[in-house]
């Protein structure tokens, strides 16, 4: 392969919030640092996505120092959050698992999200990523945790391989839609230099001095299919992925990382395979 670097790196400080894009970023073990420590319920306590709300996409969460949140979106006034204080925990599912979280102490913040939401929702912080969630036994080593993240730690894409995919879907019946931007996607490292569809041959990787575990290629869903910048769906990529891009039983685009070391990751730093 050709000389691979980190092209970009995404934090989303909110589960399904629009996210940021720092230069650099402290690699933690269950993710980079700050990188969905938050996330919104309904009142059943489920986790609520952009499967259920696309709208969240036009919202924002820019992260404070020491954790807290800034949030904005279209037709509200932005709102800080401050950490809250751990003082009890509540049951969160997150798909088939369940978390425990801390909720926001002030009631703006569940105010805020429920007006912009249309529905009744509260915001909830990981107060302990250490502990509270491990990554699914399937495919984690003891002790492997994950934040509010739909799985894994991190998920890195690649510029070649959304290329390629762009490509794809130019060639078919919904042409019109792309080419796609990659934050259809919401990936943490973004690498360009490699060939399009290398990384589904990666088992370990180095990001910088930063040494990586690839868990498993990423299933894609419906979120996919949201336009980041309206909140409207369509049917890319996943009609394209459906015909071109399938293992065990799924539409993937991506690696799942696990961080094996810690350390800093910057834009610019070397994207090294090592197995």
């Amino acid at each position: 392969m050709g000389k691979a670097e980190l092209q970009a790196i995404h934090v989303h400080p909110v589960k399904a919030f629009r996210g940021t894009a720092p230069r650099e970023s402290l690699v933690e073990p269950w993710g980079l640092a700050g990188d969905r420590r938050w996330t919104v319920i309904d009142d059943g306590g489920k986790v609520v996505t952009q499967r259920q709300q696309p709208r969240l996409a036009k919202a924002a969460a820019e992260l404070l120092p020491g954790g807290g949140l800034r949030l904005s979106a279209p037709g509200m006034p932005p709102l800080t959050v401050p950490v809250p204080r751990p003082d009890g925990t509540l049951a969160v599912q997150v798909f088939r698992d369940k978390v425990e979280a801390v909720l926001a102490e002030d009631d703006a913040a569940h105010a805020w999200c429920s007006t912009y939401l249309g529905a009744d929702v509260r915001l909830v912080h990981m107060d302990d990523p250490a502990t509270r969630r491990p990554v699914d036994p399937d495919y984690a080593r003891p002790g492997e945790t994950v934040s509010f993240a739909d799985g894994y730690p991190l998920l890195l894409t690649s510029a070649a391989s959304l290329d390629a995919l762009n490509r794809l879907i130019a060639q078919g019946e919904h042409a019109d839609e792309g080419p796609l931007p990659m934050n259809r996607f919401r990936p943490n490292v973004v690498v360009s230099g490699a060939p399009a569809w290398a990384e589904d041959d990666w088992s370990r990787i180095a990001i910088g001095e930063v040494v990586f575990r690839v868990a498993k290629m990423s299933g894609r869903c419906v979120v996919t299919t949201v336009d980041q910048a309206t909140a409207e769906r369509g049917r890319e990529p996943l009609h394209s992925l459906g015909r071109h891009r399938r293992k065990d039983g799924k539409v993937v685009f991506g690696q799942n990382l696990v961080p094996l070391t810690g350390g800093t990751i910057r834009v610019g730093d070397p994207v090294t395979p090592l197995a």
